[in-house]
């Protein structure tokens, strides 16, 4: 269960977070409508947290105003069902540049979010003095809880243990999601870590095993999909089933490897358009999913449990 109390103890993250993709309408422009959609059936379907505007919801290219908008509809959606403060909103505030990150962490922030997931710098590649530098000011300026995020395979730039572990001890800095595919990395920041700093892994495929070290949950893409089994995935391992754990995620990894077979989040918006949730639209340079990769996607959400009845997928 995900906790936070504002007024007395900081957020504490545990559990599945959907990174949740940005529906487009077929002309390109966003709707609001379908991402409405999206988040009732998340909550519906018990998930811990949602993380509107990361690279699933391709903020790449998005604009701030659209931004803001997501972040919004998440926040009014979490309020309306009276699950404020137990469904965090964790939105993606994060840029190349310090000054874009803390001015979108503010805007997060007077958007009603509850903690801010900020990759870390791309393309310009800082060293560890630079990133903790940057990570510090946006924690000290943006008005929000900072999830490290460190995905270097994306930004060419990994946020070593040791400095995610300084950065722990910041008392704004409260989680990393860790993708870095580095097993001794992740093993050394979830042993040395402080008490109350939440290790969520950033790659579907390693959730059970960054369960299993003690680590705290998952930002997911495959809980776009299917948002109520890789909750209980995470429950399960709280809970110390961990032969069941292990036999559910066997029965998901065909699915969490085959969102990747394009680049996020073409294969995942396939499924959800092709389980009548949204329409199959990116923003270029991305396209939809190559048409002979769609019968793998279909077996893969078969073997997770979504069912294929007359050639339309429907959530089982």
């Amino acid at each position: 269960m995900t906790t936070t109390d504002t007024t007395t103890t900081p957020l504490t993250l545990r559990g599945a977070f959907t990174a949740l993709v940005t529906p487009f309408t077929p002309d390109g422009a966003l709707d609001e409508a379908g991402f409405t959609r999206l988040v009732e059936r998340q909550l519906d379907l018990g998930i811990d947290g949602l993380v509107p505007c990361g690279t699933t919801g391709e903020s790449p290219t998005t604009s701030h105003e659209e931004d803001d908008r997501l972040i919004g509809i998440a926040v009014a959606a979490v309020a309306r069902r009276g699950l404020t403060g137990r469904v965090p909103v964790i939105a993606g505030t994060g840029s190349n540049s310090t000054a874009t990150a803390v001015a979108a962490t503010r805007r997060a922030a007077a958007a009603g979010a509850d903690a801010a997931l900020v990759v870390a710098p791309y393309y310009n590649k800082p060293d560890q003095r630079m990133l903790e530098a940057h990570y510090r000011t946006v924690a000290d300026e943006g008005g929000l809880p900072v999830v490290v995020y460190n995905v270097p395979g994306r930004t060419s730039c990994n946020v070593d243990a040791s400095t995610v572990l300084r950065l722990a001890e910041h008392p704004g800095i409260i989680a990393v999601k860790e993708a870095s595919a580095n097993l001794e990395q992740i093993m050394t920041i979830v042993r040395d870590r402080p008490a109350g700093f939440s290790v969520l892994s950033g790659d579907d495929s390693w959730t059970f095993a960054l369960l299993a070290l003690g680590g705290d949950g998952v930002i997911s893409v495959a809980s776009n999909e299917i948002p109520a089994e890789m909750t209980r995935l995470c429950a399960l391992a709280r809970d110390g089933a961990w032969d069941e754990a292990r036999a559910l995620h066997e029965r998901l990894l065909e699915l969490m490897r085959t969102n990747f077979i394009s680049p996020n989040p073409v294969p995942v918006k396939a499924a959800l358009a092709e389980m009548g949730l949204i329409h199959d639209v990116l923003r270029q340079p991305l396209l939809p999913l190559a048409d002979e990769l769609r019968p793998r996607l279909r077996a893969a959400l078969a073997s997770a449990g979504v069912e294929v009845a007359g050639g339309t997928l429907v959530a089982a």
